[in-house]
């Protein structure tokens, strides 16, 4: 492996040495309950884990997928792949379960080959509890991270797992967020950066979008001024900015979608964002100006109604562009 890899490797060791000690995960059992943690997640999973899959699974002939099947759920030898439990000792575990009262079994009427496998109430009660019990710990593990840096944390961890393949960080819905404190800064530099990468322009792009977003700050008018954030999950991936001109006309400023995220359908929602709020403040205008080479946000303009009204070649940003002025009357 390369230095790189190699330096990587003792960082992750470093942070799962760390991170087993202050969740306690070398603890006899989870969370101070009666569980050890093979057993708690064995829990969980015969709580909340529901699978799609379960039809396919149905039909192996593995060691625990002919004893039973989860109700609406994965067989219990999905379970031993998913948490890499040894099948002999998931066994062991679910014999614990239901001499405990936790778990029940039945025939399957859909297979009498089968056995059903589902929580009691007395499971369910167990299952709450640890639940609550978990969500308490991590509470208690996040109470030193200050509010304004809870969505850095999110989205470092969002991002380790997209990284790493976590199936689950790619079906992030994407939702729409009004601006906070920083925001407006971190558009400056994401859009600054991304033009210059994309369209080689250079920093009086970045100067044209400070003094843009400067003017916003100071000019702010609560009800009649907006930006909106894209997140997918907790992780900001685009913008766009509504701004007034007067009372009757606005402006639509500084739409970016970031490019790990295209393809989403996110341009076109900041835009019909920007528009209906347009419209429920009574502007009866609202006007933009951008570029002809960036031919992606045209056609959002173009689909969302803009009308192209004038266009003119100006020498800005290093390059020679032609401006174009689009207008939509509201």
């Amino acid at each position: 492996m390369s230095d790189e890899r190699n330096a990587l490797v003792a960082q992750i060791r470093h942070f799962n040495r760390f991170y087993t000690r202050i969740v306690g995960l070398l603890d006899e059992t989870l969370t101070q309950s009666a569980f050890t943690l093979t057993e708690a997640r064995v829990l969980f999973e015969l709580g909340h884990h529901s699978s799609p899959a379960s039809a396919a699974i149905a039909g192996e002939r593995g060691f625990l997928a002919g004893a039973f099947r989860l109700e609406n759920g994965p067989a219990a030898s999905e379970i031993a792949r998913q948490l890499r439990v040894d099948a002999a000792y998931l066994t062991r575990i679910l014999r614990k379960f239901a001499g405990e009262g936790l778990t029940e079994a039945r025939t399957d009427p859909a297979d009498r080959r089968r056995r059903v496998l589902s929580l009691t109430p007395r499971g369910e009660a167990a299952l709450a509890r640890l639940q609550a019990a978990a969500d308490r710990d991590t509470a208690r593990l996040i109470e030193s991270v200050p509010d304004d840096r809870l969505h850095e944390l999110g989205s470092a961890l969002r991002k380790a797992g997209e990284l790493l393949g976590d199936p689950a960080s790619e079906k992030d819905a994407v939702t729409l967020r009004p601006h906070r404190v920083g925001d407006v800064g971190w558009v400056v530099q994401r859009q600054a950066q991304l033009y210059t990468d994309e369209y080689g322009w250079n920093i009086e792009f970045e100067a044209m979008l400070a003094e843009i977003g400067a003017d916003f700050i100071r000019n702010f008018l609560p009800g009649r001024d907006f930006c909106w954030i894209a997140e997918r999950g907790s992780e900001p991936v685009g913008a766009v900015f509504l701004v007034h001109l007067d009372d009757k006309v606005a402006k639509l400023r500084m739409l970016h979608v970031e490019a790990t995220a295209r393809g989403l359908g996110i341009g076109k929602r900041l835009v019909a964002e920007c528009v209906s709020q347009a419209r429920a403040c009574g502007y009866i205008r609202l006007v933009l100006w951008t570029n002809d080479i960036l031919v992606a946000a045209r056609a959002i303009y173009e689909r969302a109604g803009f009308r192209l009204i004038s266009e003119e070649h100006h020498h800005s940003f290093g390059k020679e562009l032609t401006g174009q002025t689009w207008e939509l009357d509201l």
